[in-house]
């Protein structure tokens, strides 16, 4: 049950949360097949690219049996199944893009995807757990953990930069597994008063958050921002928030009314929910809202974890009764790799969103298609928005803003001016 109820003496530890020792929030080892029953599935979900490519998905899925979910046993057959099952529905949606979607999502694909998803937790839609955590394999299984030796289980309209997009993803989730490591040695600091642990806790949670931010550069080597702006980003796109999909999407035999789900965002990711609840970081009005509501796109237990860490007596009061500089300075450091980490994001977003933006519209003004065919052809409807349904920029500033309301008064700004 929640770690927040046990003894104050008791280790807060990570073993009931389904979180890696190794591997943190990534899925370990994940199935590259499904029992032979499910094969229907996977023979078009292998193939979502090309049959979105040559219009024939719809057809396809159209043709396909109902298939009971029941057969699927284990936890990692479920996940393969749910990743299988919203890559093809995210092609399905979207294969004639923002001016032919559609409204309702065929019984063959909408109820196993439906049961499937109640059996994790987790919507029936794309989410980072399927495309980031469970979907990726190593070329060389002795081989190491990076860009060279990793491919995607299934993948999306997008060549390399698909493949780019969600093994960058993987890899920041990777760099952040000492911090999660750190967390309940922070907690059982805390509850324990012992504020040398804590300092050289906080101190790793930086470096990590550091190689966070190194390791998200690649995300410029691997993807082309013409590439996701004018073809990956609309396959990620939810029906929720979305003016290309008002009424949302009629799940065939399992609602007859339609229901709304958000696409993929980096605010499904469980990690920086961890950092902000261990540093005190409170986000108010529509971002808070916003991330919030992102907790349903998490496994449950990760979701619970995050929950669980903001039970926990407070590690900012903490820092403040200690009167230690040591431990000051070690919170204050973690706080400005976290902010310079979401301004790296900022970055990011602006480089593969916003500028690629400004340049579709103002292609299309001029009525030029050929140099800029790729992203004068992207969804107008998501210009400024996230694939969440975010306002972007606006969103991610907000959040930048409260990290940095987390610093220990009187230093911020020298604090950050260093970082």
């Amino acid at each position: 049950m929640a770690a927040a109820e046990t003894s104050s003496k008791s280790l807060f530890s990570l073993d009931s949360y389904h979180v890696s020792e190794e591997l943190g929030f990534i899925l370990p080892d994940p199935l590259e097949k499904l029992p032979l029953y499910y094969q229907p599935w996977m023979d078009i979900a292998l193939r979502v690219p090309e049959l979105v490519h040559s219009q024939e998905l719809r057809t396809l899925i159209n043709k396909m049996p109902l298939l009971s979910s029941q057969f699927l046993q284990k936890h990692k057959e479920l996940r393969l199944a749910h990743l299988a099952l919203s890559t093809m529905a995210m092609g399905y949606v979207w294969q004639g893009g923002e001016s032919d979607t559609i409204e309702i999502l065929p019984k063959s694909l909408a109820v196993p995807f439906w049961e499937v998803s109640q059996r994790l937790g987790l919507p029936p839609i794309l989410t980072h757990a399927d495309a980031a955590l469970a979907n990726w394999k190593k070329k060389d299984p002795e081989g190491p953990f990076d860009m060279e030796n990793l491919e995607l289980l299934l993948s999306l309209p997008g060549g390399d930069s698909v493949q780019g997009f969600f093994l960058v993803t993987m890899l920041v989730e990777l760099a952040a597994v000492p911090a999660l490591r750190n967390i309940p040695v922070v907690i059982s600091g805390v509850r324990c008063a012992d504020s040398e642990a804590v300092a050289r806790a906080l101190e790793t949670i930086s470096q990590s958050l550091q190689d966070m931010t190194d390791t998200l550069k690649l995300m410029h080597v691997y993807v082309e921002p013409s590439v996701f702006y004018g073809i990956m980003r609309i396959y990620l796109s939810g029906w929720k928030d979305n003016p290309s999909m008002p009424k949302g999407l009629v799940y065939e035999g399992v609602n007859t009314e339609p229901m709304e789900y958000s696409g993929g965002s980096a605010a499904q990711s469980s990690l920086l929910h961890c950092f902000d609840e261990l540093l005190g970081i409170k986000h108010e009005e529509k971002s808070g809202a916003f991330l919030t509501r992102m907790r349903n796109y998490m496994p449950p237990a990760h979701k619970q974890l995050i929950q669980d860490i903001s039970l926990q007596p407070s590690l900012k009061s903490f820092v403040q009764q200690q009167d230690n500089e040591p431990l000051n300075q070690a919170f204050q450091h973690c706080v400005a790799k976290l902010l310079a980490l979401r301004n790296y994001h900022i970055n990011v977003v602006s480089r593969f969103i916003t500028v690629p933006a400004a340049r579709a519209r103002q292609l299309r003004d001029k009525n030029q298609t050929s140099e800029g065919e790729m992203i004068s052809r992207a969804p107008t409807a998501l210009e400024e928005r996230g694939t969440g349904g975010s306002g972007i920029m606006i969103f991610l500033k907000t959040v930048r803003d409260h990290t940095r309301d987390a610093f220990l008064p009187d230093t911020s700004k020298e604090k950050e001016h260093n970082s």
